[in-house]
């Protein structure tokens, strides 16, 4: 696929060092029509699927199926709407495809999105996979984790830090295919990015791995395909215990 100038993109996904089979997925998406183009802008997605080996993998493959072409066929300007109908899309696609095949019952899959259209950051996002903005070297989590320890420190059980290591940390509360009502996380505005933004999708087979400092640094010091290269051979070192998934965008 052509990417058009503006932003550079990379992205890896690797079965990591204890599992046999890979069940995350991920897609990077432009529209061939300059006029669809200018309306929709570019799309990334990551996805970590559970439920055993084939419902996890059939799990995430079909929400970046949904969610790419949902939002590829979308006629509204209006990203964040667009991005809420393929999430909502996606759950139902999962869901039904679970019904129809009884190995399957059970699966679902985090999802988080972004569209840059105009210099402006949309996303949509739902389980612990996770969304960073790093901007002169500062890391931000722009995403929240769908989890039972995330709950924990939002109720002040434990802290943050606590968090990071805690042995439930896996545990979510919200996925597509999961449950009958579920909402994702997508902001009311969008956020203006600046030349020389990095944008970090990734699963937690990297995060769970990998500080924030070094996925900073790691975006910094190198171009995008080197970044990722860079992450998961990070996380690799360190027991790679679950599949690894990351995409990169520099803004240029």
């Amino acid at each position: 696929m052509h990417i058009r100038e503006g932003v550079q993109v990379a992205g890896m996904s690797d079965v990591g060092c204890q599992r046999e089979n890979n069940e995350d997925a991920y897609a990077y998406w432009e529209p061939a029509s300059e006029v669809d183009y200018q309306r929709k802008g570019r799309l990334a997605i990551v996805a970590d699927g559970m439920g055993g080996h084939e419902g996890g993998q059939e799990a995430s493959n079909l929400a970046v199926e949904a969610i790419q072409q949902i939002y590829g066929q979308a006629s509204s300007r209006e990203p964040q709407v667009q991005l809420a109908y393929a999430f909502r899309e996606a759950h139902e696609r999962i869901h039904q495809s679970a019904a129809e095949n009884p190995q399957l019952r059970g699966m679902g899959t985090t999802a988080t999105a972004v569209v840059l259209l105009s210099h402006n950051l949309y996303y949509s996002h739902v389980g612990d996979s996770r969304l960073y903005l790093v901007r002169e070297g500062k890391v931000s989590r722009l995403t929240q984790d769908h989890s039972y320890v995330s709950r924990l420190v939002q109720t002040g059980v434990i802290t943050s830090e606590e968090a990071e290591t805690h042995p439930q940390r896996h545990i979510l509360t919200a996925a597509l295919g999961a449950g009958t009502e579920f909402s994702p996380d997508i902001p009311e505005h969008p956020i203006a990015l600046q030349p020389g933004d990095v944008l970090v999708l990734c699963t937690d087979g990297l995060w769970g791995q990998v500080s924030e400092e070094e996925l900073g640094r790691a975006v910094t010091e190198n171009d995008p395909t080197k970044a990722c290269r860079a992450l998961v051979d990070l996380a690799k070192e360190r027991g790679g215990p679950d599949n690894i998934t990351v995409q990169v965008l520099r803004i240029q």
